[in-house]
């Protein structure tokens, strides 16, 4: 009789939780929300970071005031874009624009890592309460906000402090050891960006900048530029143009059939790393998120330039030169491209990458 009950007690709980839409999985979590509150992100800091760095080159105040707003809306964005990637109902999904503010404000360095966690928690605490009483317009804030301001009070500075000094081992280790960490950081995070996880948010949340940040947009690079040129025989301009400065995460379901064709993107990575650490000394001295996206949009070269720009400004660096150029070019294109391309010669020539095997469905 209490098994039975204790049976029922169980269903009642998980169905209740299924009729409110609260899964714990590190799918939802570690995929669906990470991914969302990279765009976020995007649509807040990274994008008010460009638009103000165009109004200083042509010496238009506006742009620069309008990027700094958006740089200002960046926990909130990065709150509501979890919420929605969560499917929370809209007195939670709006509420959560408190909570990200908090909680980017509080966590430092760490901030986007303070605000996935806490943004995840105070979106399913707000769903659960969502619609279960009269006053519905009351509670749900209110529940969403308060749960999530204290997470922020409580939580937020040990975890921008714990995200901040994980970054800053990476960085100090890639310093001290720019050629193996210049393997490490690339393999690691150009994985990352063609799996289903964000690249972006993981940079972002470590405050992944300088020698590491420079592996990491090589890295990235090589994914994107390297799967470009890989796959040129099957999908042309097409294909060019969707992961050149799209993605490479579409070749994700052919990579789950045949995963041997990751490799020439990773060997790739693995020589530009280096290359770009030891060799040129590629730093990203812009918006930590921009060394997760490689050639997206041409965010990661943007990063870059605008951190060139910000050490001639702080008197770091007296101008860019063409050997600074000449970096950028050949570690974000021309290096992962030719690789590739020679690799892909050969793992034909070999049988291991058959026809058909990096054919999109564009």
């Amino acid at each position: 009789m209490q098994e039975n009950t204790t049976q029922t007690q169980e269903t009642g709980f998980k169905g209740f939780l299924k009729r409110k839409n609260v899964s714990v999985s590190a799918k939802r979590y570690g995929i669906d929300a990470l991914g969302a509150m990279a765009q976020g992100l995007f649509a807040s800091l990274l994008i008010g970071t460009i638009i103000s760095t165009l109004g200083q080159q042509i010496g238009l105040e506006v742009l620069v005031t309008i990027g700094g707003y958006a740089k200002g809306a960046a926990g909130a964005a990065m709150a509501i874009a979890i919420g929605f990637a969560l499917q929370a109902p809209p007195l939670v999904l709006f509420s959560l624009a408190t909570v990200g503010t908090a909680a980017n404000e509080l966590g430092g360095a760490g901030g986007p890592l303070a605000v996935l966690v806490i943004a995840i928690i105070a979106a399913e605490c707000g769903k659960l309460v969502s619609k279960e009483t009269k006053i519905d317009i009351l509670v749900t804030p209110a529940v969403t906000i308060i749960i999530g301001a204290l997470l922020c009070l409580w939580w937020a500075p040990a975890i921008g402090y714990a995200a901040g000094t994980v970054g800053q081992a990476i960085m100090w280790a890639t310093e001290l050891q720019p050629f193996l960490m210049g393997i490490l950081v690339s393999v690691i995070v150009g994985i990352a960006l063609t799996l289903p996880i964000s690249s972006a948010a993981i940079c972002a949340a470590l405050s992944l900048t300088g020698l590491a940040g420079g592996a990491a947009v090589a890295g990235c690079c090589a994914h994107m530029v390297g799967f470009a040129f890989l796959s040129w025989h099957e999908n042309r301009w097409g294909g060019l143009v969707s992961q050149g400065i799209g993605t490479s995460m579409l070749q994700m379901g052919n990579i789950v059939r045949r995963p041997v064709i990751a490799l020439p993107p990773i060997i790739a990575s693995a020589i530009t790393g280096p290359l770009a650490t030891c060799v040129f000394g590629l730093k990203m001295n812009g918006a930590a998120i921009a060394s997760g996206m490689g050639t997206c949009g041409f965010v990661g070269q943007i990063g870059v330039y605008t951190g060139w720009l910000a050490d001639i400004e702080a008197g770091v660096k007296t101008a860019i030169t063409a050997f600074d150029w000449a970096g950028l070019v050949l570690i974000c294109f021309v290096l992962p491209a030719v690789t590739c391309i020679l690799l892909g010669m050969l793992f034909r020539r070999k049988g291991w990458i058959r026809e058909n095997d990096l054919k999109l469905d564009l």
